[in-house]
């Protein structure tokens, strides 16, 4: 189901990666190009909800499409901790924690789905709270002023990327652990 709804969505998400990279090598004033890339990871994160409830509604769930949607937010998430490394708003271990587990993560749940284990690596709420603190923390520091006259998006940013370490930390523990007795038992 390469051409489902639900599955362009999901590669809209992956070819608008450049969209929101590129913005920032625009001839605008660093406000413009702020607010331009935050409402384009916005609108390209909420993507994320929405091709997974058409694939429910639409009865479009696919293994190409389980397989493309995580691999989408990583590409999303990874890209964008670039962008804010480069321009000095988040701390590179910061980066190096997020980008690393999802390396990580991803090669266990390979390996885990070749030793028939991958319901023991399944993607659990700890991981979801993981991506939901990354999907609100970077627009927060894409953004990096003031809104409303009240937030200051750049500390908010701040706390919610540090957030998601601490629970990019506990999630990969999460899943190795779960993974432990299967690598155990093929060890032998």
């Amino acid at each position: 189901m390469f051409l489902t709804l639900p599955t362009l969505l999901t590669w809209a998400r992956i070819v608008a990666i450049p969209l929101i990279v590129g913005v920032f090598h625009l001839s605008l004033p660093d406000a413009q190009k702020n607010l331009l890339a935050t409402v384009l990871f916005v609108l390209v994160a909420l993507t994320d909800w929405l091709d997974g409830y058409l694939a429910r509604k639409l009865n479009q769930t696919s293994s190409f499409g389980a397989f493309l949607d995580p691999v989408a937010d990583k590409f999303l998430v990874c890209a964008a901790l670039l962008v804010l490394l480069e321009l000095g708003r988040v701390n590179a271990m910061v980066a190096l924690v997020i980008v690393g587990r999802e390396i990580a993560i991803s090669a266990l749940r390979e390996w885990m789905a070749q030793i028939g284990a991958s319901r023991s690596v399944a993607v659990h709420m700890v991981g979801k709270l993981k991506t939901t603190a990354q999907m609100v923390a970077i627009p927060f520091l894409l953004y990096d002023g003031t809104l409303f006259g009240l937030v200051n998006t750049r500390v908010w940013g701040q706390w919610l990327i540090w957030a998601a370490v601490v629970l990019t930390i506990w999630s990969m523990v999460y899943y190795l652990q779960k993974a432990l007795p299967e690598i155990r038992a093929k060890a032998r």
